[in-house]
Formats: C-alpha cells, structure tokens, sequence
C-alpha cells in the first residue's frame, strides 16, 4: 500500500490560482530597454478594468546593474506592495538565486529557456514556464540592439497569452506610444506577437488570469511629482529655482512642461522663471528672493538638498517669507540610497535651521493628495509668511499611482494672506511689520513698491522690534519668538487634519501612520480586523499636530506608530510637540528602502498584539498568500 502521507509530501504543489489577484516581478538589467516593456505590461491590465499598483525599483546607476519591476494586480483595489511574489519573470542571471526564492510555494518561473541551466538553480515545489526568448528574436532580428529591446517585448507576448491580457489592448497602447513615430508600431507589435504565438503554441495558460472589469474607472495613473508640479501650477506658483537630485527632479521638469502649455501667452511670452541654480543654497535663495518679492515661489529637492539650505529656511522663518520646498525623500544618511524610497526628513524638515524653528509639513499619501496639497502649500506659506514642506518620498513621487482625476476650478482664489495695500496706507492704517494685530501671531507685510513713502521695512534675519527697528533688547527678541511660536499653533487650525479610520468593535488599541504608508496600511488592517484584531487608525496628514491626534493618542491603551524609517521620527515628533510619554507609543518600523508591504504590517502589527495580550502568536496568513 503506497505510502499516501509520503507522497502528498513530496508532490509538487498545484499551481497557483487566481483571478485579478497576484503578484507579477521582473529582474532586469538596468538599461537594457525593460522599463517601456514592463511598463506596457501594467498599462495594458489597467486597460482592461483591473486595478494594478506597480514599483520600479532601480539603481543610482544608469546603466548594468539590477533592476526590479513589481505590478500588483488587485480586483479589490489595493494599491499598496503586498509582499511576497506569484510569477517571478528573472531576466538578471546576477540576481536569478534571490528572484527564485522569492517565489510562492506553487508559484510560477518564466524563464529565457535558451541555454540550458542546471536543476539546482530551480525549485521542486514552484512551476516552470520555458520560453526561448532570445532564440526567437535571434531568429527574427539581425541588429544585437533589436535583439535586446524587443526580446523585452516578446516576453510580454508570451505572458499575455498565460494570464490572458486582450492583445487588441496591447495594439492600441503600442499605436498611442509611438504616435509620433508611426514606424514603430510594426516592428513591436511583430515582437509581441513573436512571444505570444510561440507561447499559445507551446504553452497552457497558468492558474493567475486576468478578467476584464470596470474597476479602474475614471481613474488615472500617474506620478506623485507630475502630480505635485501641477498642482504648484494650480496654486499660482509663478517661480522655480532647483538644482538636479534623485528623486525630484522629474518634478521641476514637470513643472516646466506644464508652465509651457499654461503659462505662455500666445506671442510666446512666459508668465513664469524657471532657474536651474548653480547648487541647492542658490536654489533656495532664489525662491527667498522671489517669496519677499510677491512671487508663490518653490523648489524641489530631496535630504541633502534640506542640509545644504539650512540656512536660509532659518532666515524664511526668521524674517518670515513665504517658501514652499517639495522634500521627495530618499534613503539617507549622506548619499544613502538615492533611488530607494523612506520616510527619513521628517525630523529635519520640522525643525530646520538652527536655534529655535518649527515648520510646516504637509504629508500626502498619493499623486492625488500631491495635487492638491501641492497647491494649498502656497496658500499657507503666504498665509503664514514662512516655508511649507510638501513631504512626498520616492514610492509616491516616482511612482505612477492610480488615482481620482485632479479637480481644477478656473474660479479658484488663492490666498495671499495679510498683505498692507497702497490703498490702506493711505488711508492711515497702522502698520508694524512684525506686530501681531489680531491675536493669530501673523503680522502685515507688504510688498517691496507698494507705496512711494509707506509700508517700508527692512527685512533682516537679526533681531527687531515689532516694527522691524534693528533690536537686541532681549524684551524684543523674545516677544517676537513668542509671538512666532504663536503663528505656528495657528498653523495647526490651517493645515489638513487627520483622517480617522475606526475600527467595527471598540478596542483601546489605536495606530497612527501617515504618507506612502496608507495604501498597505489599510490593506492590513483589513486583514488584521479578520483575523480578530481590532485597531483604530489614524492618518496623519500635516504638522503641526492638530489637538484631535492627541485626543486621539490618549483615547488609547496603545499606539503602533507605524513609519519608513529606523529612527522613530514621527513617534519623537509626537512625543516632542505633545509630551506623550514613550511607554505609550509603539514603533513599526521599515526602512530598507522598498515600498513597505501589507503583509509585513499585518505581521509586525499582528505579532505585537498577540505579544500584548500575552497569548498565542498570530498564524492567520493575512494579506492572500
């Protein structure tokens, strides 16, 4: 009698099945042309209805080393990474070991099956799919350059035909790419078709298929930077002085693209300056310069450009002039890891410059909140006279996102704040530049010519009295810090404040989290509330803090802090600003420089409640593996 146990044991485990919900990761070579091809793949799923999140993570180099490419299909529309691979697609034989582990029990290996490789660089319990890429486009091209840039697009051939992609999508995303190159189209529908015929005649289908669904909708798919420049676009931002750094870059180039379709009149004059400084310090001199001189004024940068500009964000807050400076965080410290993503200069952007500061940070958690916080960051820093940090990091910044379409009201006003008109000084109101007139800490500025004889004042980062006379009387100087510290508790009534996401039972156990966190956040506390965990959660969408997230705080037994970071920066902001004692605050920390998963949060999450209660750990698998 057959020995069932023994069997069942070693047997190969069925393939994964699946419908509009898995994991597809590419290896690649950077530079090898991969990036338009994967893309492709992705567009042509949300093409058909279903929601995809995708991350590309890629060198600092530009050309040859490893490169990664992750869609996360998702019928329910999670948009955050999952964790943990279905089909992995590895074309880097530098990085074929790490790729292969990373596959599911039951999971799928699509592989160039040209040259032969041995048994033990497989696994017995994932699925094989051999496909001879470069034989067929060996066969089919002469160019090596062909070779390799279209052998990229016949693997998406291939895969189209085992998860089921409408090919008719990929001839219409192929006929759109190369509009302007009409003579493209032929050459990579050929390889596409190259793929997916020797696939259909050779190959089934695989267990993860696609089905064509409405649950995209309107929605479109687009990066957190391209987002965020229209959106200063959309808040009168007239002025852009940058110096090149990974992540924000696109963003400044963005920004000028825009400018050219919406700030260019039509004898081709430009209402807006675009100046690419000789290094940061220039940079944000030149947005000073131009917030003191009326203009809605930014640059974009990321941890090391925030170093360097220290010193004049110090002389914004001092002398109070509107900046605003979009902060696309990076792995740091020094050079870091400039192409991988955390949430890193929370600390920093908070109390840049040295002695006593505080600024303003906005924090948005998608393209769609990099629009439209990108455009209310104006309004405050006018509002406020003073820097506004917009702190997107490179998973929402460089990413392409899927979300709500940008709303834009031609009849939108901004707000210039407290600005002294000709008009009223003429008429006799009183003006002291730094005299809190009204009890919110904001005094009255002017613009530099308003009046021909009133309204002048010096503007000096030193010390002055409330009418802007040069003073080191420390009466002086402290009534004006006084009164500065009283703008920013103004500031917390301006800023967006949190959103509350409670839990279906009550629970005395709360997390707060905050960014590019919230996609994996939610998922997971979906997936926690399932398995028996009830949290409130709250998103944190701006600093300061707002009195509803300390209410929130002390409504609470326990708070897991959860951030992309190794040092706790949002838990010490929040101890710091609310004197919240640390036994109170739980941190959950991510910090190797990838997107954080749902399914590591529903594990760290998870593990500290069971740890809590003092009972078994968690073993529900979460997160669908």
């Amino acid at each position: 009698m057959p020995d069932t146990l023994t069997q069942a044991s070693s047997a190969k485990p069925a393939g994964l099945a699946a419908v509009n919900d898995f994991v597809v990761k590419f290896a690649n070579v950077n530079g090898s042309g991969s990036a338009s091809a994967n893309g492709l793949f992705a567009k042509a799923i949300i093409r058909m209805g279903v929601p995809v999140a995708a991350r590309n993570i890629f060198p600092s180099n530009i050309q040859g080393l490893p490169t990664w490419y992750e869609v996360r299909v998702s019928g329910a529309g999670h948009l955050g990474r999952r964790g943990g691979v279905d089909l992995a697609v590895p074309l880097n034989p530098q990085t074929w070991d790490d790729d292969v582990k990373e596959i599911s029990p039951g999971g799928y290996l699509f592989y160039d099956s040209t040259k032969p490789l041995p048994a033990s660089k497989f696994r017995d319990d994932i699925h094989i799919i051999g496909v001879p890429l470069t034989a067929i486009c060996n066969e089919a091209y002469k160019i090596p350059r062909e070779r390799q840039l279209f052998k990229n697009i016949c693997y998406v051939g291939a895969l189209s035909w085992l998860i089921g992609i409408d090919p008719a999508v990929i001839d219409q995303l192929l006929k759109e790419e190369f509009a302007s190159k009409p003579k493209l189209i032929p050459a990579n529908l050929n390889a596409f078709n190259l793929g997916r015929d020797w696939a259909k005649a050779n190959l089934a289908p695989i267990g993860l298929q696609l089905q064509k669904s409405d649950a995209v909708g309107d929605r479109i798919f687009v990066e957190g930077n391209a987002a965020a420049a229209l959106g200063a676009v959309y808040g009168g931002a007239t002025v852009c002085a940058w110096y090149p750094i990974t992540p924000s870059t696109s963003l400044a180039e963005a920004f000028t693209g825009y400018c050219e379709d919406f700030r260019t009149n039509e004898d081709g004059s430009c209402n807006y300056a675009i100046v690419q400084g000789e290094d940061e310090i220039a940079s944000i001199g030149i947005v000073v310069g131009a917030g003191w001189n009326g203009a809605r004024a930014f640059t974009c940068t990321s941890g090391p450009g925030i170093s360097l500009m220290n010193e004049f964000i110090g002389l914004s807050y001092f002398a109070e002039i509107p900046a605003v400076i979009f902060d696309v965080q990076r792995g740091g410290p020094s050079t870091g890891m400039p192409t991988r993503t955390q949430q890193s200069d929370i600390l920093l952007a908070a109390y840049a410059s040295h002695g006593d500061t505080k600024h303003v940070l906005l924090l948005p958690s998608d393209p769609g909140e990099c629009f439209t916080m990108g455009a209310q960051a104006f309004d405050l820093a006018d509002r406020l006279q003073s820097t506004v940090f917009v702190m997107l990091d490179l998973d929402i910044g460089m990413q392409e996102w899927l979300c709500e379409p940008f709303k834009w009201d031609d009849k939108k006003q901004i707000d210039r704040g407290k600005v002294m008109t000709a008009e009223q000084l003429e008429a006799g109101a009183f003006f002291g530049r730094y005299t809190d007139v009204d009890g919110d800490g904001i005094p009255f500025r002017t613009y530099p010519g308003t009046h021909p004889t009133k309204g002048a004042f010096f503007t000096r980062g030193t010390s002055r009295n409330r009418m802007a006379g040069y003073s080191e009387k420390g009466v002086d100087y402290q009534d004006n810090m006084e009164r500065l510290l009283k703008k920013f508790h103004t500031a917390a009534t301006l800023v967006p404040g949190p959103i509350l996401r409670p839990a279906s039972k009550k629970t005395r156990i709360g997390a707060i989290y905050f960014g590019s966190t919230t996609p994996a956040m939610h998922e997971a506390l979906e997936a926690l509330e399932a398995a028996g965990h009830h949290i409130d959660a709250m998103r944190v969408r701006a600093f300061p803090f707002s009195q509803d997230v300390y209410d929130f705080i002390h409504a609470h037994d326990e708070i897991c802090v959860v951030e992309q970071n190794r040092d706790a920066q949002l838990r010490s902001l929040l101890m710091i600003e609310g004197g919240i004692d640390a036994s109170h605050l739980t941190s959950i920390l991510h910090y190797d420089g990838t997107p954080i998963t749902a399914r590591f949060l529903f594990d760290a999450i998870g593990k500290r409640l069971e740890a809590r209660k003092g009972t078994r750990q968690i073993t529900e698998k979460g997160p669908r593996q």
